[in-house]
Parts: structure tokens; C-alpha cells; sequence
């Protein structure tokens, strides 16, 4: 099993990494001061856009949500089962691939085009609902906080353990894992999956920039992404849940520098590695918040006025780092031998370059929109740039990152 994501080198770039720098450096400020001239009020209106769809019929009526949940138990019986009793190695095993691949990296693209539609999908959240129990209220300061807690344990599981591509070790994760949020959900109820569970709470973040989402009204539309970012719920955590998912990517690609391989860190060294990069990268956007403080209008506070605008950046991440992983590893779901032939590395390294950008051009025009509304009005240039220089700082090191330099 190959988990090591990305480019193996900076000679897999099609063009020099000094250029792809700048290129992209360029995309982010250029962006930013085109809308800076064009955008002097906010656009986005959040859970209040949208076109109606005429498919909500169907997507509501009893029979698709059924069908959806019944789908989701099977899905996730026959990937235990699998994991369990299947071959003890990842190569004659599909479950490593089906986890990592097609459920966990699956999650961007099914959430992106399809919206929240993990939520009916999920086991966990079905399986609690059959239990009866008298629910209890989850506290509201708990936030994202759970889900961080599944999050780290996963991102460790993946990025640290030694053997994380055992099938045994997965089918144990899984079912710990299991078992604890369908006993969790028997006791909170269904708000439990909306805050706890990280793998629902992170495909409901990424559907927040689907085409595709509800309105405040509960009809099914059609909007701009960027109006989806506006209905995630300002909750406790939730700038750290982002800035969690952008470190763990950040450490992902330090573990294939030159660097990172000849220290041969092992467990303890793997898990200080994870824990600084995710630590630097919330000092990084701390000390940027904490430069736009001054200029915020009386009563507003910066971290979950902007948290939303962070999620563009973490796709962005997620697909650059992902791309070749999935499509290489991802053979392997099917019990075949991986075809090297079927993408080229310059593809790859395109998609990875315009994930970064795409993603953090896309951040910088929400980050904007919600300035204008929350800055002061004599500040609203000024008061952004702290928060364009960190945008330029990430694009520049997740470029860096993903050439293997």
C-alpha cells in the first residue's frame, strides 16, 4: 500500500518551482485587489440563496432516505468483514484501499458534487437511530471539539502508525471507532454526528462548497459555493477542525522531503511532527487574526467571522495532496495491480498546483466578502492584508510541499 501522497520530487513539476511559486503568489494578489475594486459591499447571502431544484421530491421522499441508509449499513458491513477476515496484507486486501482511498478521500469529491449526502449515508448515524434511548443535550462549548478528537486519532492512524496499512489494524480502528459514536449518538442523539463524528462533520464542511445545498427555508437549491461557506455553523472548534485537517496536509508533505526520510523518526518522532505542524499552523493564522483585530468593527469576533473562509484552502490541500494517492492506491480497491501509465506526473503536478490555488483564490474572495461586512469601513483594504500574506504564505508552502522541495 502507497501512502505516501504527491509527487515523489520537484523534477515531476512541468515547470520550474520558482515559476509555479510566483504563479500562484500572483493568482492570490491579483484576486485580491481585482476584488477590492469590484466588491465594495458583501454579495453572499448564505442560507438565503439559491434557486429551487425539482428533484427534492425524490431526495426527500421515505424510499431514497431508506434506500440511503440501508445502503450505507451494507457498505460498511462487507468493508469490516472484509477488513476482518479478508488476507492480513494490504496487497491481497482491498479494505486499506477502500478505507483510506474510496471512503476517506471519496468524501471531497461525493461531498463537493452531491452535498451533505454523507449524513443519510452514514452507519454510524443510522445504527444509533434503531437504539431506543432517552437523549440527552450535548453541550453547546463541547462545539467540534469530539470531532477534532476523532480527527487526530484517524490522521495519526494514517500518517504515523507503522503499520496503518494492516487490514487488521483498520478493522480495529473502524470498529472502536464504531462502537463509540454509535453508543455516543444513542445517548446525544442525532446532534451528536453533527458536532462528534469527524468523518460526517468533515464531509459536511467540504458540502458547504457544493452547487448543491438547503436554503433557510429547507428547499433544495442550486447557489454559488461561496453562499454554502456562509451556513456552516460558527460552533467552539471550529477554526481549530480546519486548521487540524491544513497541518496534518502540511505534515504529510514534510514526511517526503529528503529531510524528513534520512532522521528515521519512528512513532514518537512522527507524532512531535504531526502535533508541530498543526501547531504552527494555527500559530500562523493566529498571529494574522490577531493583526486584523484592530481593525474590526466593535462586537465581532475574528475566528468564527472568518473560520468558514479557511475550508477553500483545505480542499484545495486535500486534492493536491490526494490526487495521485487516489489514483494509484485506489486500484487497488478493485484487487488489481497498480498501473503507473494511467496519469502522467505533469498532470498530477498540475492538479496539485491548481488545488492550492484554486482553493486559496476562492478563500481570499470569501475572506473579502465577510471584510467588507466587518471591518471598518476607512479599513477594509488594509485590514486584509495580514490575511492575504498568510494566503500567500500557505500557497507558497503548498507548493513547496507538494514538489517534494
Amino acid at each position: 500500500m502507497i501512502l505516501a501522497h504527491g509527487l515523489g520530487g520537484r523534477s515531476d513539476l512541468p515547470v520550474p518551482l520558482w515559476l509555479a511559486l510566483y504563479a500562484g503568489a500572483a493568482a492570490v494578489v491579483v484576486s485580491f485587489f481585482a476584488l477590492t475594486v469590484l466588491w465594495k459591499e458583501p454579495k453572499l447571502r448564505g442560507a438565503d440563496a439559491g434557486r429551487p431544484l425539482p428533484l427534492q421530491r425524490f431526495v426527500d421522499a421515505g424510499f431514497s432516505r431508506i434506500a440511503m441508509r440501508v445502503l450505507g449499513v451494507a457498505l460498511f458491513a462487507g468493508f469490516l468483514a472484509m477488513a476482518w477476515a479478508g488476507p492480513g496484507n494490504s496487497a491481497d486486501n482491498p479494505a486499506p484501499a477502500w478505507f483510506y482511498v474510496w471512503f476517506w478521500v471519496g468524501l471531497v469529491p461525493l461531498s463537493l458534487l452531491f452535498g451533505p449526502v454523507w449524513t443519510r449515508l452514514n452507519p454510524l448515524r443510522t445504527i444509533a437511530a434503531l437504539i431506543p434511548a432517552r437523549h440527552r443535550e450535548l453541550p453547546d462549548r463541547l462545539g467540534y471539539l469530539p470531532a477534532i478528537v476523532g480527527l487526530l486519532a484517524f490522521l495519526w492512524l494514517e500518517l504515523v502508525f507503522p503499520y496503518s496499512d494492516s487490514p487488521r489494524a483498520i478493522a480495529l480502528f473502524a470498529t472502536v471507532y464504531a462502537v463509540i459514536h454509535i453508543a455516543l449518538g444513542a445517548v446525544f442523539g442525532p446532534r451528536w454526528f453533527d458536532r462528534g463524528d469527524a468523518f460526517e462533520v468533515y464531509a459536511r464542511l467540504i458540502a458547504a462548497l457544493s452547487p448543491f445545498g438547503r436554503r433557510a427555508d429547507g428547499r433544495l437549491v442550486i447557489r454559488n459555493p461561496l453562499d454554502g461557506l456562509l451556513t456552516v455553523s460558527p460552533a467552539p472548534w471550529l477554526t481549530a477542525l480546519v486548521l487540524v485537517v491544513l497541518g496534518s496536509t502540511a505534515f504529510d508533505g514534510l514526511t517526503r522531503l529528503p529531510f524528513w526520510t534520512s532522521l528515521d523518526a519512528g512513532v514518537l518522532g512522527g507524532t512531535a511532527g504531526l502535533a508541530v505542524c498543526i501547531a504552527l499552523t494555527y500559530g500562523a493564522y493566529a498571529g494574522a487574526i490577531s493583526l486584523t483585530r484592530p481593525y474590526l468593527r466593535r462586537g465581532f469576533d475574528p475566528y468564527p467571522a472568518f473560520a468558514p473562509s479557511l475550508i477553500p484552502i483545505m480542499v484545495g490541500y486535500t486534492v493536491a495532496h490526494y490526487f495521485s494517492f487516489a489514483v494509484f492506491s485506489g486500484q487497488q480497491g478493485f484487487g488489481r495491480a497498480i498501473d503507473y501509465t494511467v496519469v502522467s506526473t505533469g498532470v498530477i503536478a498540475l492538479v496539485q498546483i491548481a488545488g492550492i490555488v484554486a482553493g486559496h483564490v476562492l478563500a481570499v474572495t470569501s475572506a473579502h466578502d465577510r471584510s467588507v461586512g466587518v471591518l471598518r469601513a476607512n479599513y477594509v483594504k488594509v485590514g486584509q492584508y495580514p490575511m492575504l500574506a498568510l494566503m500567500i504564505g500557505y500557497t507558497a508552502l503548498g507548493i513547496a510541499l507538494v514538489s517534494g522541495s
